[in-house]
């Protein structure tokens, strides 16, 4: 962490024996999603920040990835059989977590991408990395409003 006030000297958030690793703040500030290979293979967690000692396991098959909908609302995570979960959550002085849902599988080819998605703002739309040689040419056309005037 890298404090904005006081002497502004950077400090680990966890140090621990174990990997964690892609954290992402919650958009209320108070949480963190992370993942950590604490079980023997990567999981979601949750935790406060600052630090306040209770952990909130949100993956139990493998997990990676996690990012909130910027409401708040939801956290999504690539599971480890590969489908994108969604976990309605509620942040504030505490922190719930529903039940998980798959919503569908990722296909990550041979993309070099960190992050394979991206969640839009309100949570209905999904912009996922695929690596070029499996995606349709893409047609460009320039200048399309004066082939319309001239096929009039």
């Amino acid at each position: 962490m890298a404090p904005q006030f006081g002497d502004g000297k950077p400090y680990p958030y966890l140090q621990s024996q174990f990997s964690e690793q892609s954290g992402r703040f919650s958009p209320d500030g108070r949480w963190i999603a992370y993942v950590s290979n604490e079980s023997g293979r990567n999981e979601v967690y949750v935790q406060a920040f600052p630090l306040s000692g209770a952990k909130h396991p949100i993956s139990s098959g493998g997990g990676t990835e996690p990012q909130w909908r910027s409401d708040g609302s939801e956290l999504f995570y690539v599971a480890g059989d590969r489908n994108l979960i969604a976990v309605p959550v509620k942040l504030g002085a505490n922190f719930e977590a529903g039940v998980p849902t798959a919503l569908f599988p990722i296909a990550l080819g041979s993309t070099t991408a960190r992050w394979t998605y991206a969640v839009s703002s309100d949570g209905k739309r999904v912009l996922m990395n695929k690596a070029s040689g499996e995606m349709s040419p893409i047609t460009v056309v320039l200048n399309w409003a004066a082939g319309l005037s001239q096929s009039q």
